[in-house]
């Protein structure tokens, strides 16, 4: 079990920052493997996005996610800590944006991520066959 000194000791290491979900924005965590895909199906209407080398988390609108009932997906609670990567650290290793955040929007609208997160885990036609 890491400790929270630890814990701090490796954010600091890293240059990452401990940021409490539920005040400014909601955060989604996202198994990698689904994640990927799910940023290709959203493109440009993707926000900012962290990938922390199991799981990728994308930032919502605060609020937005208080339906969010995917399976094998996680919401990250009011008060829990995400960890923000340097604004431009796009490699790892530790927490890192696979999508940096934007000038002017760093957040992912909630139904447009729950439709690419389900497209994700949906077989395509050929798989189906």
């Amino acid at each position: 079990m890491v400790t929270p000194q630890a814990r701090s000791d490796l954010l600091s290491a890293t240059g990452c920052e401990s940021v409490a979900v539920g005040v400014s924005w909601d955060a989604v965590r996202v198994p990698r493997s689904i994640g990927l895909i799910a940023v290709d199906i959203l493109g440009q209407r993707s926000g900012a996005v962290i990938d922390d080398g199991m799981a990728l988390y994308w930032l919502l609108p605060l609020r937005s996610a208080s339906q969010w009932d995917i399976v094998g997906t996680r919401v990250l609670r009011d008060g829990e800590t995400l960890s923000i990567p340097p604004a431009r650290r796009t490699i790892g290793p530790g927490p890192h944006w696979r999508i940096c955040p934007g000038e002017d929007n760093h957040l992912t609208p909630a139904d447009a991520l729950r439709a690419a997160v389900e497209d994700a885990y949906s077989p395509t036609e050929s798989e189906t066959r």
